[in-house]
């Protein structure tokens, strides 16, 4: 967030040294800025840092960048400090564990927004330029460029503040897109941008790799996001790949990523709401796979509320397909494993838009979380298994 609904500049409000400040203000979770904003340095210790940050006032940062990240750290470490026990008196009641998968994750979800609330309050200021005037600060110019594109190069013309954890997030983004991410399945690296949902984990692409091929004429790749799918469809020798994205950033990455494998030629990427125009004898989606509501751009590509993505998906399928085609769909079934969304009513959406299953490949998680037996969500994800399902007309 850095403008109001008017397209106005969001500000940030400050006194100091007794005169009133501002500055721009930036938030990629699209936080409202901090109505209190108190100036502090390195004498500030970490147990009042968490303290102010708990009441609600933004830390605005004024000594040493590494000490400002050593203090997110201990503010991280009080963040995870779990309540111990107390014994049960008069008038306490004791505490309750969740009364379903579904409860638990809600409970979760609003433990990681107070957390990330908390946690982002320690700020940083930037000056015109993109320069953070902080001892032993780093040179973010280009990461700060690249993050925010030329939609908002503006936002580098003048002063503004972002919390730390967020530019620390930007940084790491910024490794990820210049390094790159291994994808075993394609035998390349895909470079994701900032905001677009990185292919690290990769047993989907391996499903997507060994299901047969409907046809190699055309492909249509729905929500292409890195272009990975893309590229990978293309690799598997389908003369041509349409590709769809609605998001700036993911279309541009999606280039990049395609430029990069040498694959622009083989494959289009569009901006379009879902489908591009045209039919396909193979129209592949990997949609958001959890239906609840995202509180950042990247969650976008993890949580769908209301399943509408992949509603949607199914309810224009048959419309896209050519005679005898195939529509992928790539799902996990963590959602019916947290009480999100049952079996029964992704089968119902199927049959309701006129479609039937051919067949369906199922693949088993490899990501740490899934062997995580103090992961909140252990239960669920341990349970999960990844498909393909091959949908056709019915």
């Amino acid at each position: 967030m850095s403008a109001d609904a008017s397209g106005a500049p969001l500000l940030l409000h400050w006194s100091e040294d007794g005169e009133a400040h501002s500055a721009r203000w930036r938030s990629e979770s699209g936080q409202a800025p901090p109505k209190r904003v108190q100036p502090v340095d390195d004498t500030l210790t970490a147990d009042a840092a968490w303290r102010l940050a708990c009441e609600g006032a933004a830390l605005l940062w004024r000594g040493d960048y590494h000490n400002a990240r050593q203090l997110l750290q201990a503010m991280g470490r009080r963040a995870g400090r779990r309540p111990g026990k107390k014994s049960v008196g008069r008038g306490r009641k004791a505490a309750q564990a969740p009364a379903s998968a579904a409860e638990a994750f809600h409970l979760h979800r609003m433990a990681q927004a107070q957390r990330a609330r908390t946690l982002g309050m320690l700020l940083i200021p930037v000056e015109a330029g993109g320069r953070i005037a902080l001892r032993r600060a780093p040179d973010v110019h280009d990461v700060l460029a690249e993050a925010f594109g030329d939609e908002h190069a503006d936002l580098l013309q003048a002063p503004f503040a972002l919390s730390l954890r967020e530019l620390l997030g930007l940084i790491g983004a910024h490794e990820w897109r210049r390094k790159g991410v291994p994808v075993p399945a394609l035998g390349e690296r895909i470079h994701p941008w900032y905001g677009v949902f990185s292919p690290i984990r990769g047993e989907y692409l391996d499903l997507v790799a060994r299901a047969p091929l409907p046809a190699k004429t055309l492909a249509f790749d729905i929500g292409t996001g890195t272009g990975v799918i893309a590229a990978l469809l293309a690799r598997r020798g389908v003369q041509r790949v349409v590709a769809t994205e609605l998001l700036p950033r993911a279309i541009g990455c999606a280039r990049d990523n395609l430029t990069r494998l040498g694959l622009s030629a083989q494959v289009d990427v569009v901006e379009a709401d879902l489908f591009p125009a045209g039919r396909a004898p193979l129209v592949v989606c990997n949609p958001p796979w959890v239906p609840a509501k995202p509180t950042s751009a990247i969650e976008h590509a993890v949580y769908d509320p209301g399943s509408a993505m992949l509603r949607g998906f199914l309810h224009g399928l048959r419309a896209h397909l050519e005679p005898g085609g195939e529509g992928w769909l790539i799902l996990s079934d963590l959602a019916e494993h947290l009480g999100l969304r049952s079996r029964d009513e992704l089968l119902g959406w199927i049959r309701d838009a006129g479609l039937r299953a051919l067949g369906r490949e199922d693949i088993r998680p490899r990501h740490a979380k899934a062997a995580d037996a103090d992961d909140p969500l252990h239960a669920a994800r341990a349970a999960e298994t990844t498909s393909l399902w091959r949908l056709g007309a019915a």
